[in-house]
């Protein structure tokens, strides 16, 4: 095979045209984040308050 001559390159399965792996997993990283519902606050963490007096 002489140097002037190319090789054609077949695409593979899995590549997907005019997606980079960057932007891929962006959108998987987004979507798990909007799917996830928000964690519940941590018991120790909350601000306690006294109990407060009634009006006279």
């Amino acid at each position: 095979m002489s140097t002037a001559e190319t090789k054609v390159v077949q695409p593979r399965p899995y590549a997907l045209p005019g997606v980079s792996m960057r932007d891929l997993l962006a959108s998987c990283a987004a979507a798990h984040t909007i799917s996830t519902p928000p964690r519940v606050p941590d018991p120790g963490t909350m601000e306690r308050t006294e109990p407060r007096r009634k009006a006279a």
